[in-house]
């Protein structure tokens, strides 16, 4: 079993709860003066915060939601920010359709637990071969995200799919395993596994690693981090709402700059290329970013 060292900065994670509440200011500041927007996944919320802001001397608001709601937001015109970053290409070529985009960083599926709670402890101790039998057994609380609002609660079926096969269960663990009861928005999640109102939860390995969570490093086989493996990710699919399908895929998050000024610009570019985000426990490929469609003037590349 790999775990992601020991629970810390547990006072911090609270504030993550209130990622959306605490930024309800910004929502107001789209489109305002100098102010560059920024509307992300909300698991990119603290490298954003704590990380892009140091690198600009621009204004920056962002607000953050789970990636398929900031496409849906942007997709019927509630939302005109001036960039949009999302957790899962896919809604670049499905609910948004920009004419460019720049993928510049990738993650995994991890099962964090508290490993102060008796529940925590049986997942630590089923380990990677055997994480999944103590929440077939509901000897767990488990949190997720909701799938029709972020990729990560999409996410978390595939791998629920992809273990079925992998570890040749018996139980089909996508159909036996989530229930509504666990579902929690995107940006809520971490205060759920923080308060002790559940003891597991699927989340990035970015937010285990950046937040100190212990968990469970799931096999490549399962985690949607190895593009090696695009094919076998590629036999799970879940259908949003509005009937787009999503195909399983090694996660890529990418983003595209949607207004034209210099300060937006200078922007984007730290935002996808500025080396902040390992420190938030991201992977970058040496070929990012990688970019598609025809890119504006002034866009690094």
């Amino acid at each position: 079993m790999t775990t992601g060292g020991t629970p810390r900065r547990r006072a911090f994670l609270a504030g993550v709860a209130g990622g959306t509440a605490g930024l309800a200011g910004c929502s107001g500041l789209f489109g305002a003066g100098s102010a560059v927007s920024v509307l992300a996944a909300g698991s990119l919320n603290d490298a954003l915060e704590n990380g892009l802001r140091e690198r600009v001397a621009q204004r920056v608001t962002v607000e953050a939601h789970g990636s398929a709601r900031v496409a849906r937001l942007v997709a019927e015109g509630q939302k005109d920010p001036d960039i949009v970053a999302v957790a899962d290409v896919a809604l670049f070529e499905s609910t948004l359709t920009p004419p460019w985009y720049a993928e510049f960083a990738t993650n995994s599926v991890v099962l964090a637990y508290d490993g102060e709670s008796p529940g925590g402890r049986r997942v630590a101790d089923a380990g990677t071969d055997g994480w999944w039998r103590p929440l077939l057994n509901d000897d767990v609380s488990l949190g997720r995200t909701d799938p029709d609002l972020d990729p990560l609660g999409y996410r978390t079926l595939f791998a629920l799919e992809l273990a079925t096969d992998h570890y040749d269960t018996g139980t089909d663990l996508r159909a036996a395993i989530p229930s509504p009861d666990q579902l929690y928005p995107e940006t809520q999640l971490v205060s759920q596994f923080e308060t002790g109102a559940v003891e597991a939860a699927f989340t990035y390995r970015s937010m285990a690693v950046d937040r100190g969570y212990e968990f469970v490093d799931l096999p490549a086989a399962i985690d949607l981090g190895d593009p090696g493996l695009a094919g076998q990710y590629a036999s799970t699919s879940y259908e949003l709402p509005g009937g787009t399908v999503v195909s399983g895929a090694p996660i890529s998050y990418a983003a595209t700059q949607r207004h034209e000024s210099p300060a937006t610009t200078t922007v984007f570019d730290a935002l996808i290329g500025d080396g902040y985000l390992p420190e938030f426990g991201f992977a970058v490929p040496e070929s990012y970013p990688r970019y598609t469609g025809q890119l504006p003037d002034g866009i690094a590349n």
